[in-house]
């Protein structure tokens, strides 16, 4: 069944209950009245990631045309966490919402953003939300906090608020305090944009997907064995050459220094860290096929647009090479704000573990040496780790290597957060070497309990992976990506006490309300009872 006709079914059958209310209250609703009045109530128990702390308070606010969004203090910061509130609810209420300076507490029935007072217990990204029947009242400590909070809000609205029309009735909020803040510092998304290639834009979505459920890491995949992806000013041939093919062929692409930037500072926005990652010294054949010179052999391959993995290398031995990456790390680390870089590291076995170790130590120096902290694959636990750098854990267990130097390690273990795994045997894109991942399995587990030697104290965070050997389009990341990144999403920032799947399946089979009025092109699973 099309999203088209899910939308139009629950269209049919809230008309129909709406007419059954008025019935009983012996009023004949007009055609007029039936086609246009929707039913705005929102409800306090659909909120994912769930939140630390809910109190009911049994009533509810009215959100009008007269209201508008109170800032303080006002700066451009601020202001620009009130107008991305205002993009999101105003095509659906129709209302014109001003945002506007407040010198004390707002009057009644309007929505107040402040930082003043902020918790510091909160952290950067916790808030406090009350609502009352007069006034709505986030505030953080930080303007993150904020923003975290307004994701909230968009939630305690009735599903309609994500509808690109006007939809006529009273938006009611349910009254509550909610105090919330994360679990885990590193809540991520990666996608892979080297073996398919993906549009500014097609980039911009889904950082604006993850950003609705509170993610705050981007780890962008940009370079391996079927493409590089941006734009190096001191080896041009790597974008014009390694950038122009991908998986099954076609024209590839890459990005321009100027559009990676934007990309990050379209993230920073919405309080996401930008992660790139050059993958070496392994799935490395797009350079390889660029510059001769860092080939063993002095000989450049051909383009690849295989996904085979473990056939490239660089030449570990060469000190053109280790020029080659300064380059490289330096360029990206200038146009990248964030605090980490990610070196891959993973899959290279045709060099010697000596070599290896060798070539790890010294890229950690080269990156520590631009003012980043490093980050790779479980297989940099072979070498010797600043504590300051971080292992991400997918499949193997010498990322206990890491933990025993004091390293932090970011929890991505394949058979449970890797967005291309199958989601059963007839699941066509994806694909299932590290089995089949459906949302429960995606939902049941918790990273502090996923390996022994690894306790919560040794863990950054959790990302979700998507490599992109099937994934084409934009409609295939959502595919993919939903339902089980609301999942992840909850993992890293809710309390693990009182987390369940028959409860949170409940809360994600509204969401799937919100999706359709987000045109989301989401899997379906039968494991949730969809509305």
């Amino acid at each position: 069944m099309s999203t088209r006709d899910i939308k139009k079914r629950w269209e049919i059958q809230l008309t129909i209950l709406l007419f059954v209310i008025t019935f009983i209250s012996c009023k004949t609703p007009s055609p007029t009245e039936l086609e246009n009045i929707s039913d705005l109530t929102g409800t306090i128990n659909n909120i994912i990631p769930m939140p630390v702390s809910v109190i009911p308070a049994g009533d509810w606010f009215i959100f009008n045309k007269n209201a508008d969004i109170y800032i303080n203090p006002m700066n451009s910061e601020m202001e620009f966490i009130g107008q991305y509130l205002v993009d999101k609810i105003k095509p659906s209420t129709g209302y014109n919402i001003f945002v506007l300076p407040a010198t004390g507490i707002p009057a009644n029935g309007n929505i107040y953003l402040t930082t003043i007072g902020g918790d510091p217990l909160l952290g950067e990204e916790g808030y406090e939300l009350n609502i009352t029947k007069e006034l709505i009242r986030l505030i953080a400590y930080k303007p993150a906090g904020l923003f975290r909070g307004v994701q909230t809000l968009r939630q305690l609205f009735s599903p309609l608020i994500e509808s690109k029309t006007v939809q006529q009735g009273e938006w009611r909020i349910a009254t509550a305090a909610i105090r919330d803040y994360p679990r885990f510092q590193w809540r991520g998304v990666m996608l892979d944009v080297a073996r398919h290639f993906f549009s500014v834009e097609d980039v911009k979505s889904y950082i604006d997907m993850a950003a609705y459920y509170k993610i705050n890491r981007f780890h962008i995949h940009l370079a391996d064995d079927q493409g590089w992806r941006i734009q190096i000013n001191s080896w041009p041939n790597l974008a014009v050459c390694g950038g122009s093919t991908q998986v099954g062929g076609g024209s590839g692409g890459y990005y321009t220094q100027s559009e990676y930037s934007e990309i990050v500072d379209y993230a920073q926005q919405r309080y996401i860290t930008i992660v790139p990652e050059i993958d070496m010294p392994g799935h490395t054949n797009a350079a390889l096929a660029s510059y001769a010179e860092l080939n063993k052999d002095g000989i450049a391959p051909p383009l690849y647009t295989g996904i085979d993995v473990g056939f490239s290398e660089l030449a570990v031995d060469k000190e053109i090479t280790y020029s080659f990456i300064d380059d490289v790390i330096r360029e990206i680390s200038a146009i990248t704000p964030g605090s980490y870089f990610h070196i891959g590291g993973d899959e290279a076995p045709l060099i010697d573990s000596i070599d290896y170790v060798h070539f790890v130590d010294t890229v950690q120096t080269i990156v520590q040496s631009y003012g980043k902290q490093m980050i790779g694959w479980d297989e940099i636990s072979k070498a010797n780790l600043s504590a300051t750098s971080v292992a991400q854990h997918w499949a193997n267990i010498i990322v206990l290597n890491a933990v025993s130097q004091g390293a932090k390690v970011i929890m991505s273990p394949a058979s449970k957060t890797y967005l291309d795994m199958k989601y059963n045997s007839s699941t066509i894109l994806g694909l299932n070497w590290a089995g089949y991942v459906e949302v429960m399995d995606a939902y049941n587990w918790d990273p502090a309990t996923q390996m022994n030697g690894i306790t919560e104290n040794n863990i950054l965070g959790l990302e979700a992976p998507l490599w992109t050997e099937t994934i084409l389009t934009l409609d295939d990341i959502e595919f993919m990506v939903f339902p089980r990144l609301a999942g992840h999403s909850e993992i890293g920032w809710s309390p693990i006490t009182g987390r369940n799947w028959n409860e949170y399946k409940e809360r994600l089979a509204e969401h799937g309300l919100r999706w359709i009025e987000m045109d989301l092109n989401f899997y379906r699973s039968p494991q949730v009872s969809w509305k």
